[in-house]
Order: structure tokens, then sequence, then C-alpha cells
């Protein structure tokens, strides 16, 4: 009994803390990061260092830079998984402390590098994005993310049974069918762990030209982090993170022209 009483008074201490009030808006008109630095707990060094940049709305963003540079906890931020150390967060001008937390991530969809698969029908995993999501939606979300042709050809369609983690299914397949539990959700924000990192050559481009679509045809903000530069080319803003700082930051074509990590790392990419 003392055990558990331990643990729960444990968890009741490291629960998150929601001091906000305002409910996020519909619309995105913009996201600030203004001087953030962040430095997790027990280290001595700071993870990111005065990371100031904007994104617009209905915008296609990348974030790169080599492993360890902060890819991750800088995108960590945003839903408010990690608060900043220091400096501020805005989107439509007003600081992302002031929202409450479920309305905050009620308008992010988050496709992680590695999905998360429990067992059930692949209709339930694309509904885990929406529950009140109709079969069309549902259909409509698999097709757009490109896993309605392997689901279809599957033995009971979208009433297949999933295993632990998706055994069932290759690597490609998994990241596709929970793409499709991204857009079923239809968020304004939508963030992308190395989207294409268990994807071939082909399912790769199909997968940047279903992006492309979005970010033409939804009023979508879309940011990426990713370390294969074929994803950057189209992207309406490029930031080159290392050792916790943003080195540069511009279109493909504008980075290319500098003498930076990204510029280095094109020349060295032998598949672009």
């Amino acid at each position: 009994i003392k055990k558990v009483d331990g643990k729960c008074d444990e968890m009741s201490r490291e629960s998150e803390k929601d001091i906000g009030c305002d409910l996020f808006p519909k619309k995105i008109k913009g996201i600030r990061f203004d001087n953030v630095s962040y430095r997790y707990p027990m280290s001595k060094k700071e993870a990111l260092s005065n990371i100031s940049f904007n994104i617009n709305s209905n915008s296609l963003n990348v974030i790169v830079g080599p492993s360890g540079s902060g890819k991750s906890t800088l995108v960590d931020l945003l839903p408010r998984v990690r608060a900043p150390s220091s400096g501020s967060i805005f989107i439509n001008g007003l600081d992302l402390s002031q929202y409450t937390l479920s309305s905050l991530r009620s308008v992010i969809s988050y496709l992680p590098q590695s999905p998360q698969i429990f067992e059930g029908t692949i209709e339930d995993h694309i509904r885990y994005g929406n529950r009140n999501a109709s079969d069309k939606q549902i259909k409509e979300a698999a097709l757009i993310a490109g896993a309605d042709s392997f689901i279809e050809k599957l033995p009971n369609g979208y009433q297949a049974q999933l295993d632990e983690d998706g055994q069932n299914l290759s690597g490609g397949q998994r990241q596709r069918l929970d793409f499709a539990r991204v857009l079923v959700k239809d968020s304004p924000i939508l963030i992308l762990d190395e989207p294409t990192s268990n994807l071939d050559l082909e399912s790769e481009k199909l997968f940047m030209k279903t992006l492309n679509n979005i970010h033409r045809n939804k009023n979508t903000t879309i940011i990426i982090i990713t370390h294969k530069l074929r994803s950057t080319i189209n992207a309406k803003q490029i930031m080159v993170l290392r050792h916790g700082s943003i080195e540069a930051h511009g279109t493909h074509k504008e980075l290319l022209s500098q003498n930076s990590w990204y510029a280095s790392a094109w020349e060295k990419d032998s598949d672009h």
C-alpha cells in the first residue's frame, strides 16, 4: 500500500500543469519562436539556445540538421510537451502558455517516426485520429495517405486485425496507416517526424507529392523534421539546426548558395 501511495504521489507531482485559460483559435495566422532556449533537467548544457523564427500559416516548413542537433526537442515545445527554459512561443500573437492544453493539442496532429499501433482493426487505428469520423472520411484519409491500396488487398480490408505494434505490416505500411490517422483529424497544424524514414524512394516521392497537395488545397501549416534533404526542395522555409542553434534558414535555393552545413550535406547526398 505504501508503494502504491508513493507511486500515486509521484504521478501527481509529475502531472502536467495546465495554466492556460484561452481556447485555441480554429485558424492559424502565424507561429513565432522568440529567443527560445531549453535545458534538460540536471544538464549543464542547453539543448536549444536562443531560437528565433517565424512560421506563416498554410506553409510547408522543414527542420533539418545532423543527429543530436535538437530537432525533436524543438518540436516538443509546440504542443507544450516541454516548456522553454527561457524565451516565448507565440501563436496568433498570444503566448502559447495562455492557451489551455486540451484546446492547443486538439488542433495539432503529430506523425511520429515510429508509429505506436495497438491490437485492433485497421479502421480502429485510423479512427484514433477522430472518434467521430465517418466510414467515408476514414477511407478518404487512407486514400490520401497512400494506405488504401494495401488495405484493400487485405482479406478483411478495413476490418483486418492488427498485431501489437502492427507487426503484420511492413514499416512503410505502418507509416502510411498512421499517416491516415493523422489526416482524418484534419488539424490546422501538422507535425511530421522523419515521415519518410521507412519508405522506399518511390513511396517517398508519392508521400511528398501528397504533402504538397495537402499544402496547396488545405489551410494546413506543415512542419517536417527530417535528415533526408530530398524532402526540403519545395519547402517555403528550411531551418538548419546545429548544436542547438539555428545556423541558417531560407529556401532550398538560398541555402545552396551559402557556405553552410546544408550546402555541404546536399553535395554529399548521392541519392538526390
